[in-house]
């Protein structure tokens, strides 16, 4: 049960931190090149998109 719980934490602070990535990437981070930012958004997507895999994988196993 506490497995589950710390589980379904862990994905979802996973996610948010990507989101927030992107964000401040976008908005706050004008100082780095294009590239730069832009391999900094794909990184952040790659982390949100984790997360959204594993939720439907751990949703599917419930």
């Amino acid at each position: 049960m506490w497995q589950r719980g710390l589980n379904w934490a862990a994905v979802a602070m996973v996610g948010i931190f990507g989101l927030m990535w992107v964000g401040i990437v976008v908005y706050a981070d004008q100082g780095s090149s294009l590239w730069m930012r832009a391999v900094q958004i794909v990184f952040g997507l790659l982390l949100t998109g984790w997360a959204v895999h594993k939720a439907i994988r751990m949703t599917g196993k419930a």
